[in-house]
């Protein structure tokens, strides 16, 4: 059976991909009794804002809300190799999706690596952007959170078509 591995990647790496991080590897070890070909998981932003630092503390605290509590992360940015070391990068908006491809090409990344970013949205099939709740109060957070646990299982089910040749 083949292995995936999934970048989530939003701006700063503190709110959104930190999150879906963090509820992919929950959603991943709850169903462990039916095992997904997912085996990496990690996050970054396309800026380096928050290099090294903790989630922020109102994505923790929407987490633990929910059951959430054994996930730490020091933010990073994304790097040349992890076009080549993830099958699957999911960008939490627009402007992170462009901003990931332009900074693939910039790199000399390749078209079949450039193919491996992509929208929540897009999987999502509503085309919605996860908003970014960083200037906003916790009711953004929670409504981050809604939004990309109700897509977990629709990721994982695209990553194994994708990785696992299910499409």
């Amino acid at each position: 059976m083949p292995e995936a591995s999934v970048l989530f990647i939003c701006l700063g790496n503190i709110c959104r991909s930190t999150m879906a991080e963090a509820l992919l590897r929950h959603h991943l070890s709850r169903h462990s009794s039916n095992p997904s070909i997912i085996t990496k998981v990690d996050s970054c932003g396309t800026g380096a804002y928050h290099t090294n630092a903790s989630p922020d503390p109102r994505t923790l605290s929407t987490l633990r809300r929910h059951g959430i509590t054994n996930y730490s992360h020091a933010a990073r940015k994304l790097v040349k190799p992890d076009f080549e070391d993830f099958d699957v990068l999911f960008c939490m908006d627009t402007d992170n999706y462009e901003d990931a491809l332009s900074m693939g090409r910039r790199w000399g990344v390749g078209g079949n690596a450039l193919k491996k970013v992509v929208r929540v949205g897009e999987v999502e099939g509503k085309g919605r952007d996860v908003q970014d709740p960083y200037y906003g109060g916790d009711d953004g957070f929670e409504k981050v959170y809604e939004q990309l646990s109700g897509v977990m299982g629709d990721l994982v089910d695209f990553v194994e078509g994708r990785v696992g040749g299910k499409e």
